[in-house]
């Protein structure tokens, strides 16, 4: 019988306690950003910023949800949440220019986000099978198998590290891009960069949660299959 290793929480309770941090922060930031009011709304601004770099073809759909928001490199699609694509505050201006950001990224080819968007098929199996092959190796004390399981956890690790200079650069991106298109003043530009900043908190939280379990599954599982 597999027991639970109360072990493992205490690896991981550096990402906890930064995930929780990090969700408040962003939370807080983002309720203060939404009482500053912007002059174009979400959908506006991320509109005029693929506009004016050429993306025509980059279509704006709302979606249901909070904070939803993302964009799809496949049917080059913006989705913005209900709480972003018609509200006109500053919160909604820069998360939905972050999202342009990936767009602008994809447009140019940006190296990590074609290598993210390459590991997504691998990262989604070691998300969903990991697990079962760790647990199905350990009942079957198959060494092999638990290997395996590590291996695709991999994936994930490998994927979230990816993922870092990506979300990074479109916050950069957008901060610059809506200066320069005179979206949001220089003196208002603290409340967009107050949400972007936090935001980017909760990329570095998942990151270090993934190679913390990794390191876990190597030191608990990786040499032997006791």
């Amino acid at each position: 019988m597999i027991g639970i290793d109360w072990s493992y929480f205490l690896w991981i309770a550096p990402a906890f306690i930064l995930s929780m941090w990090a969700q408040a922060r962003t939370r807080s930031a983002y309720t203060a950003a939404s009482q500053v009011r912007a002059r174009l709304s979400g959908a506006g601004a991320a509109r005029l910023l693929l506009d004016s770099a050429g993306l025509q073809n980059v279509e704006i759909e709302p979606i249901r949800g909070e904070l939803t928001d993302h964009y799809d490199p496949r049917h080059k699609v913006l989705r913005l949440s209900e709480g972003v694509y018609g509200a006109h505050t500053m919160a909604a201006v820069g998360i939905a220019a972050h999202e342009a950001g990936h767009a602008l990224q994809d447009a140019k080819q940006y190296a990590p986000l074609v290598v993210r968007n390459l590991a997504v098929p691998a990262a989604q199996f070691g998300g969903g099978f990991s697990t079962l092959l760790l647990i199905a190796g350990l009942i079957m004390s198959f060494q092999p198998l638990i290997l395996l399981g590590i291996a695709a956890f991999s994936a994930v690790v490998f994927f979230q590290l990816v993922n870092l200079p990506v979300e990074f650069d479109a916050s950069n991106r957008a901060k610059a891009q809506l200066v320069d298109h005179q979206i949001v003043p220089v003196a208002e530009m603290e409340h967009v960069n107050a949400v972007l900043n936090a935001a980017a908190w909760t990329y570095v939280a998942g990151a270090l949660q993934a190679v913390l379990t990794l390191a876990y599954y190597l030191m608990r599982f990786g040499g032997s299959n006791d």
